[in-house]
């Protein structure tokens, strides 16, 4: 069973940068499909970017051009590099991991998750 740790989230101010990392152990990554989603509080999880085996990206509309899907599969991780963070990007980030080739904006196509890293962008 795979298990995903995401780190780098922390406090920031609107138009600052963070870097997400999400790393895997239990399972080669390079079989996955990954995807980063976030959750607001009073909200659904919703779908950011994700990023195939082959290495093909898709985002949200949301954060496109501000937001950059990335993955190392010699270090079993995926990145989410995060710049022009706005206030409404405030959010619990979570990583999941899908066996499949191409990912999927939907949280149920996802069979492994994070516990979750808190961006709060303060304006």
């Amino acid at each position: 069973q795979a298990q995903l740790v995401e780190s780098g989230g922390g406090l920031v101010q609107a138009g600052g940068s963070l870097s997400l990392s999400c790393a895997a152990s239990g399972r080669t990554l390079s079989n996955y499909a990954m995807a980063w989603f976030r959750q607001a509080p009073g909200k659904e999880r919703e779908f950011v970017s994700a990023i195939s085996r082959g290495s093909r990206t898709y985002s949200a509309d949301s954060v496109k051009g501000r937001f950059t899907i990335s993955r190392d599969n010699a270090k079993n991780t995926v990145y989410l590099q995060m710049n022009s963070l706005k206030p409404e990007d405030t959010a619990v980030y979570y990583c999941a991991a899908a066996p499949t080739i191409v990912p999927s904006a939907y949280p149920r196509s996802y069979d492994y998750w994070g516990q979750g890293t808190q961006v709060t962008v303060s304006s």
